[in-house]
């Protein structure tokens, strides 16, 4: 069986089935892909805040491809073994002004860059406060080309897949796609060393990465509209949590209150300031659905895993 390789410069910045691929593989086969970080190289381990004031937004969310998978017609699905997934050994996190849940409450360019430990799989938030945050890299831009003609940004995820940002989507995952185009035309990018459920300030732990996937063409499973996926084993290690949440009538203000209120908790207990603390947020917690049937209030908690916070302050070890 051929294992087949693209290049970091074989990338485009729009889902669109005109666009030709960079290879053809047979149904089956392995991929490695060599992907630039979502900001294009924009931002470097060097870069300061005036890189985000700087940022060319044409330029964000290229992925690479796209590769023909032989035998693939529209109707049919494409599995996506995820294989391999290696980070770099640093990464980026950003309040990028017009992005995020709280972009509102959060109108200032940040920009925080992180050394990545890429053998023990773990970085520091803040090694003082021993915030300590396990790597479990992923690409968030996983997709095939629409049907309908015309270039489609990379930004938002589609029902073809794009930026869907899911974090469950690491080595050991498969994920399944509907193809609406003669060989799918798949693409990959935007690596993330971590993402908490949400990433609601925008923006994981961006980092360029390798990433090994098989492409197997499916004929048995119509019912594959949207993208659907398996995941690894979820091993949470008898985790303990910290949870906030929203109640509202609005689900995404509910969902604003919960992240607002854990910025909050965070900042009293923690002592971040509170664009470390959104940081934070969008790389290390989890957004939950805990309540939808009765109306007119919906509750939606934020989760955050106590272990990566390191010592309690006195209030919250007495929980």
């Amino acid at each position: 069986m051929s294992i087949h390789a693209v290049k970091r410069s074989q990338c485009h910045l729009a889902w669109d089935n005109s666009i030709a691929p960079v290879l053809r593989v047979k149904s089956g086969e392995i991929v490695t892909f060599d992907c630039l970080d979502a900001s294009n190289g924009q931002i470097t381990p060097d870069s300061t805040v005036d890189a985000i004031k700087s940022l060319v937004f044409s330029q964000l969310d290229q992925v690479n491809g796209p590769v023909f998978v032989e035998g693939a017609a529209p109707g049919d699905t494409l599995q996506i073994d995820v294989l391999r997934v290696a980070p770099a050994p640093w990464g980026w996190t950003a309040c990028i002004p017009g992005f995020g849940l709280l972009t509102d409450e959060f109108p200032e360019p940040a920009l925080k860059i992180w050394e990545l430990d890429t053998e023990n799989m773990v970085t520091y938030f803040d090694k003082e406060k021993t915030i300590r945050i396990p790597l479990r890299p992923f690409a968030g831009e996983m997709g095939v080309a629409p049907g309908k003609e015309g270039a489609f940004s990379t930004i938002p995820p589609y029902a073809t897949g794009g930026n869907i940002d899911t974090k469950h989507l690491s080595a050991g995952a498969t994920l399944f796609l509907p193809v609406e185009v003669e060989g799918a035309l798949f693409s990959i990018g935007d690596g993330h060393a971590v993402q908490g459920d949400g990433e609601v300030c925008g923006t994981a732990i961006e980092t360029p990465m390798t990433v090994s996937v098989r492409l197997t063409v499916r004929k048995d499973r119509p019912y594959i509209k949207t993208p659907h996926f398996t995941t690894p084993k979820v091993n949470i290690q008898d985790e303990e949590y910290y949870c906030t949440t929203g109640v509202d009538a609005d689900m995404r203000e509910a969902t604003r209150a919960a992240v607002r209120n854990m910025i909050d908790f965070l900042c009293a207990e923690h002592a971040l300031d509170r664009v470390a603390a959104y940081m934070l947020c969008s790389v290390a917690a989890d957004l939950r659905l805990h309540e939808v049937v009765d109306m007119p209030n919906y509750v939606v908690g934020m989760m955050i895993p106590r272990s990566i916070l390191g010592a309690s302050t006195p209030s919250e070890s007495k929980l």
